[in-house]
């Protein structure tokens, strides 16, 4: 399942964001790539430990869990600290096909989890780049996503994606990973599209429809059974 959450951050937010990452000092990229991706990962990201990095990882984390769509899309246990990349097309960056670690470790929380989701926030507008579009591979076929800044894309941490070259300008954005409550993938796309049909319900016949009311204990109780907590 691949979910698209408009919104997560304001164009004054993202301005903010860029005007302090702008400022501050990049690593290459490969120094939190798995030995597979390394091989084929060249861009440019904010050192992970850093005052920067972890606070606006922060304010990221924040509006995530006060947005409905993302929660009822990922139902998160553990979000992993964002991190936060760039890519350059002076410099020819791009990352080549590749799939995420099933597992990540912050060693300065002690953080630990299982990488059931991957999440690309966008911070740079659409037309302030050319290439770098993410493609998430699926057993449907491939999927480029090229959100406005701002907004963001969930899909499964299993799936082969890259990030195609940038030929013109930067592709600036916030990355991570999520251990959801619901493990399995089918069974999370199951619980969103019911969320999704009660909130239409919810528009059209209210809250306390007794038929709304009776869905929406269908949806909690199977949360309750399949939840890992």
């Amino acid at each position: 399942m691949l979910v698209c959450v408009p919104e997560i951050l304001s164009k004054a937010d993202v301005a903010e964001f860029r005007r302090i990452m702008d400022a501050s000092d990049w690593e290459d990229g490969r120094s939190t790539a798995g030995a597979q991706s390394a091989m084929v990962k060249r861009n440019e990201q904010l050192p992970p430990d850093s005052e920067v990095a972890r606070k606006l990882g922060n304010r990221i984390v924040s509006a995530l869990t006060a947005n409905p769509r993302f929660l009822s899309a990922a139902i998160p246990l553990h979000i992993f600290p964002p991190l936060f990349n760039r890519y350059s097309a002076a410099a020819g960056h791009h990352f080549g096909v590749h799939i995420d670690n099933a597992v990540r470790g912050d060693h300065l929380t002690g953080m630990r989890i299982r990488t059931d989701l991957s999440v690309t926030l966008f911070l740079s507008e659409p037309d302030q780049y050319e290439g770098g579009e993410l493609i998430v591979e699926d057993h449907y076929g491939a999927h480029e996503v090229k959100l406005p800044a701002g907004h963001l894309v969930l899909y499964p941490a299993s799936s082969l994606h890259k990030v195609t070259p940038v030929t013109r300008g930067t592709r600036v954005a916030s990355f991570f990973w999520l251990q959801s409550m619901i493990r399995d993938a089918h069974a999370r796309s199951l619980i969103f599209d019911l969320d999704t049909a009660i909130q239409g319900l919810v528009e059209r016949l209210g809250r306390d429809d007794p038929e709304t009311v009776k869905l929406t204990g269908i949806y909690h109780n199977l949360i309750r059974y399949w939840a890992e907590i």
